[in-house]
């Protein structure tokens, strides 16, 4: 973690998968799923939880193999997603540690809310499993405006909503993307470094204000 003097935010937004919410085994069995109906050898744990944060899309590419594209991908989407939306919390939880960090915000009266890359069809369903999210000031999905991250928008409209300024919040993330648009949108940027944090660029030269390596740490830094 970098030293940086930071003081109290307005508020704190948060990734959701691989940030908030360990989804990499639904996902990941959803994957083994869709292959599965192919005939084709299933993807193991280790293989799949660093790319976990990458969507259908990418998880396909990696089961597929590197000749995806003469795949029906688009009805394998979507044979993905109705599967993944039928099992989506049967092994996701909260990472060690978050439910309780979540509290403490609360606790301070510190506003907090959610900016994914993931439809909202799925955000949708999958916040109402974990009663936590009712304290969310706001829960921004991927198709929630016509750009998603590493665009700052998402950043914006969640802020506006929740009538923080940017530059007085955090924004906490387990991807290159959610830094980069943290970044621009002027906010301080912490990675996630418990969650998928795979990347061509290692996690060092994400240009992020903090490299935090357990959700308490922000209890820490805040304090």
């Amino acid at each position: 973690m970098r030293a940086k003097t930071l003081t109290k935010p307005q508020g704190i937004l948060f990734d959701l998968d691989g940030t908030l919410l360990d989804t990499a085994k639904d996902l990941g069995e959803t994957l083994n799923y869709v292959l599965s109906t192919l005939d084709m050898p299933s993807v193991s744990y280790e293989q799949y939880r660093p790319v976990a944060s990458h969507g259908a899309l990418g998880l396909l590419k990696l089961g597929l193999g590197e000749n995806w594209q003469s795949y029906e991908v688009e009805k394998l989407r979507g044979i993905f997603l109705d599967y993944y939306l039928n099992n989506i919390s049967t092994h996701t939880d909260f990472f060690a540690g978050m439910a309780d960090t979540l509290e403490m915000l609360n606790q301070q009266n510190i506003l907090w809310g959610v900016v994914t890359n993931k439809p909202a069809f799925l955000t949708d369903v999958l916040l109402t499993k974990y009663p936590e999210f009712k304290h969310s000031k706001i829960n921004v999905s991927g198709d929630t405006l016509k750009v998603r991250k590493p665009d700052p928008q998402p950043l914006f409209h969640a802020c506006k909503h929740m009538q923080i300024d940017p530059q007085q919040t955090w924004y906490v993330g387990d991807a290159f993307r959610d830094i980069e648009a943290g970044n621009r949108a002027g906010m301080q940027t912490f990675i996630a470094n418990w969650g998928y944090t795979q990347d061509e660029l290692p996690v060092e030269e994400w240009q992020a204000d903090f490299i935090i390596e357990q959700p308490s740490d922000l209890v820490s830094i805040i304090k």
